[in-house]
């Protein structure tokens, strides 16, 4: 499998990877972590060629076929899905177009050349299976859920679930034996993860993977890929024996330090006493290059060190009525009913998260309930004082990527100064010199950080949030748990992150296929 020697990749003064090594083999499934802006996705789009390294030499064998999941779906997909499915296959679609295109030229104007051509390409066309893409294709959508009725469907009108579904799809159908899943749970209801889950427990080949899914690591990973302040260390394991061997490993360090510390001051004392008495020069000057060795030691020791974690408070203006929404018999959806007989009363100081597959329409009901789109049936009616602030899943688009990161949040808010906008930033570990950072230039963990900031800082009583932790790595998920759980005011949300759900929800909406939704009391 893949083999990395000495890589090292920077973006300006900073160092990102710091001279990794190591051979990928075979069976072995990665887990990669790390804080927000370490560097996990450019380390996988430098292994999928991506994005380029600085110095460094990366081997791919030739039997090595590479499968690569981005974060987020086309955004200019095919017609329908199956032909979009079938686009995953790059080199048998280019050989029929090939083959399409000596069709045309035969017809035009033929020639023995021509013909030869086209033979040519129609025969390795055959033997590369191509006449049975089209049934594979379907095989594959047919094992990932997808009714024969919605192959001629536009992959536009899906959920956002589905539609990373369909990329997973794209990414089969080349059958990889080296798989890159960059945050794979993003978008996935808990059906799908749990499909995704059983798939990658039974996949033969190499999986190398970025997820900030606690459980998701601990399921599939047998080893973890920590990377922070540019070093890159391998542990065996999931997650969880990652955390218990990462603390001995800090306590280790943190005794060499203080051993390293007490020779060091020791030397000094040596070489200041004796540094100008002629009997001893040549001794001071032997401890003094010790004394330098230990400094690099030192600095060695200090590269990795320990992540910060970021904590913060909601604050509310003030509060809101006791019935914030209250929905009777309601339908919801676009050209067509998503879901219907909808009885949902929410009180203040409520946290409820909405599960369900994807597609019963648990984004619909947040758009509905902040009035982006309208009802198809019932009532609702919005309680007094109610003050909303959403989140919604492409909260990354009302960013501007040519300002910096405290630009956007004074831009985002009303009635705050630049040192109220700097501290709510702070809290969420956007600090010194990154609040001037362009926003296009952050990661996508990062840029979540700036928005989640301009949301803070409106001070709403009404918390309506589509999966919020999608890009943020686990200590700021952690955090945004605990805040939510501290909030006085009310969450409604839908989320597919099992402990972030658990670490705050008081109440649990139900939403199933052909039942009436049902909201359960958690407390």
């Amino acid at each position: 499998m893949i083999i990395i020697q000495n890589l090292v990749k920077k973006f300006g003064d900073r160092t990102i990877i710091r001279d990794f090594s190591h051979h990928f083999s075979k069976s072995e499934k990665i887990g990669i972590v790390g804080p927000n802006g370490a560097g996990k996705t450019t380390f996988l789009n430098i292994v999928t060629g991506l994005e380029e390294h600085d110095s460094g030499k990366i081997t791919t064998p030739k039997n090595c076929v590479v499968g690569y999941l981005p974060q987020s779906p086309c955004e200019n997909p095919k017609e329908t899905i199956l032909e979009e499915c079938i686009f995953g296959q790059k080199e048998l679609v280019s050989l029929q177009h090939r083959i399409n295109e000596a069709l045309e030229e035969i017809g035009a104007n033929y020639s023995e050349e021509t013909y030869s051509r086209y033979e040519a390409l129609e025969k390795e066309f055959a033997e590369k299976n191509g006449y049975a893409l089209n049934a594979v294709a379907k095989g594959l959508l047919a094992g990932l859920g997808f009714a024969n009725e919605q192959f001629d469907e536009n992959p536009l009108n899906l959920s956002g679930g589905w539609r990373m579904r369909l990329e997973l799809a794209k990414l089969l159908i080349n059958d990889p034996n080296f798989l890159i899943l960059d945050e794979p749970t993003n978008h996935l209801d808990l059906p799908s993860l749990s499909w995704l889950e059983q798939y990658l427990k039974f996949f033969t080949g190499t999986l190398l993977f970025v997820s900030h899914d606690k459980e998701f690591l601990n399921n599939i990973s047998t080893q973890i890929m920590h990377i922070l302040n540019g070093a890159v260390n391998i542990y065996n394991g999931n997650f969880d024996d990652f955390i218990e061997q990462r603390e001995r490993k800090i306590e280790h360090s943190q005794k060499q330090q203080e051993t390293n510390k007490k020779k060091q001051d020791h030397l000094l004392n040596f070489i200041d006493k004796f540094r100008y008495k002629a009997s001893k020069a040549k001794q001071a000057q032997s401890k003094l290059k010790t004394l330098e060795r230990l400094k690099s030691l030192e600095a060695r020791l200090e590269i990795e060190g320990d992540e910060q974690k970021p904590t913060f408070k909601i604050d509310i203006e003030k509060q809101s009525a006791k019935i914030v929404v209250d929905l009777k018999d309601c339908a919801i959806g676009y050209d067509k009913v998503l879901n219907k007989n909808i009885n949902l009363r929410i009180l203040r100081g409520s946290k409820i998260a909405i599960i369900g597959a994807n597609g019963l329409g648990k984004t619909t009901l947040l758009k509905t309930i902040i009035q982006q789109i309208p009802l198809l049936a019932g009532e609702m009616k919005i309680g007094e004082n109610v003050k909303i602030g959403y989140y919604a899943q492409s909260q990354l688009d009302i960013l501007d990527s040519k300002l910096d990161a405290l630009e956007n949040v004074l831009r985002l808010t009303k009635d705050i100064n630049h040192t109220q906008a700097r501290s709510i930033l702070g809290c969420l570990l956007i600090t010194k010199n990154d609040v001037k950072k362009q926003v296009g230039i952050l990661s996508g963990g990062e840029k979540s950080k700036v928005a989640i900031a301009a949301l803070l800082a409106q001070r709403n009583n009404f918390l309506i949030l589509d999966e919020p932790t999608n890009h943020l790595d686990m200590s700021s998920a952690d955090a945004l748990g605990n805040a939510l759980s501290d909030y006085s005011g009310t969450v409604l949300l839908v989320s597919h992150n099992r402990a972030f759900i658990n670490s705050f929800s008081t109440h649990i909406f139900k939403m199933e296929a052909n039942k009436t939704p049902e909201l359960i009391n958690i407390e």
